[in-house]
C-alpha cells in the first residue's frame, strides 16, 4: 500500500472523526518471549505516524526494538449499526527522549480541559526524567463502518452470495 492509499483510507469519511473522538488504542506486538500481546494504548496522530509514549521500563519497549512490527485498532461503537474500526498495520520505532514525550500532552489536551491538563503536565514533569517515544509508521490501513456497510471484503462476498436467503 502506498502513501496515497494511506492518505485516502485515513480520509475516509467517519475515520478523521474516530481518530479525533478518542486517543485510545489497541497496539498488537511480539513480545520478547515470542508470544504475541495486545495492550491499551494512548496515541497522537501527528498526520504522519501513531505516536505511543510510555515509561523507559515498560515491557513492550524492549519488544518493539526487537521486534518492530506491529498493528493498532482504534474503534468505537457499541451496535453493529455504530461499530466503526481503523486498523493499521505498520513498523514501529523506539526512541528514549528526555523529559515528556510532546505528543503525550497533545493526546491528554483533547480529552482534558486548560486546568485538568495543566495539572495533568505539572504532575507527568514531576514523574518522567525521560520517556520512550513509539512512533508507528503504517504501512496499511483500512477503515470499516459496518453501519454505513464499509466492512471487509470477506463479509460484503458472503453477504452478496447470501442476500437471496433474506428475501
Amino acid at each position: 500500500m502506498d502513501r496515497r492509499d494511506i492518505d485516502d483510507e485515513m480520509s475516509t469519511p467517519g475515520a478523521p472523526e474516530l481518530l479525533e473522538s478518542t486517543s485510545a488504542a489497541h497496539l498488537a506486538y511480539i513480545a520478547q518471549d515470542g508470544t504475541p500481546r495486545v495492550v491499551l494504548v494512548g496515541f497522537f496522530w501527528t498526520g504522519d505516524e501513531f505516536v505511543i509514549s510510555t515509561a523507559t521500563t515498560a515491557p513492550k519497549v524492549a519488544a518493539l526494538s526487537a521486534h518492530p512490527d506491529v498493528a493498532l485498532t482504534i474503534d468505537a461503537g457499541n451496535t453493529p449499526d455504530q461499530a466503526r474500526a481503523l486498523s493499521i498495520r505498520g513498523r514501529a520505532s523506539v526512541e528514549i527522549v528526555d523529559g515528556v514525550v510532546p505528543e503525550y500532552l497533545a493526546a491528554a489536551r483533547k480529552t482534558m480541559d486548560a486546568e485538568a491538563a495543566a495539572e495533568f503536565e505539572h504532575n507527568v514533569r514531576g514523574m518522567y526524567a525521560q520517556m520512550a517515544r513509539i512512533a508507528v509508521t503504517p504501512r496499511w490501513v483500512r477503515f470499516y463502518d459496518f453501519g454505513a456497510g464499509r466492512m471487509p471484503r470477506f463479509l460484503q462476498e458472503l453477504a452478496a452470495q447470501n442476500q437471496h436467503l433474506r428475501s
